[in-house]
């Protein structure tokens, strides 16, 4: 299959964009930020919430650092965080892909509480703070995952645009 680039046609090959990119590129810096920032807090709320001695299924209203918590979410929030904090130290694509794919589920995850609130399916014990919690925590991880990655008009000397347009 061939593609048209600038009247020249160039053969379509399939690349994997971690293989144009350093490991040491400034990019994986902002990617390793978002991952650790993130990844700490959410360690710190679950082990603030299992502090609490709260039931694993509890949904009576304890809250941690002002947002709605029982043993299960503590627990979830301590994985998850463990999760980006391994992405931190990994870096590169893979904290990328990490932090797009959690903040993926972070914003599903408020959509599917926010359906789940007051009623009895809500284990997690989520309020409207929770809800609103996942979305702007999935929207900011997805932004750290996608920049410098996901654009319409990036820069030339990008390894991204390097990988989508070769031999430009």
């Amino acid at each position: 299959m061939m593609a048209v680039t600038h009247g020249r046609h160039v053969p379509r090959t399939r690349v994997r964009l971690d293989e144009h990119v350093p490991v040491d590129h400034r990019l994986s810096r902002v990617y390793r930020a978002g991952a650790g920032i993130f990844g700490a807090f959410l360690i710190a709320f679950g082990v603030l919430g299992l502090m609490h001695r709260i039931g694993f299924f509890g949904t009576g209203g304890d809250t941690v650092i002002g947002l709605n918590t029982n043993g299960a979410l503590s627990t979830l929030s301590i994985v998850f965080g463990a999760l980006l904090l391994v992405g931190a130290v990994v870096g590169g694509n893979r904290a990328s892909t990490l932090n797009m794919i959690i903040g993926i589920g972070f914003v599903l995850s408020g959509f599917v509480n926010l359906a789940l609130l007051r009623t009895d399916y809500n284990v997690l014990a989520f309020q409207l703070q929770n809800v609103m919690f996942s979305f702007v925590v999935g929207v900011v991880l997805m932004t750290f995952g996608m920049y410098g990655r996901v654009s319409g008009r990036l820069p030339h000397d990008n390894p991204y645009w390097k990988a989508r347009n070769p031999g430009s």
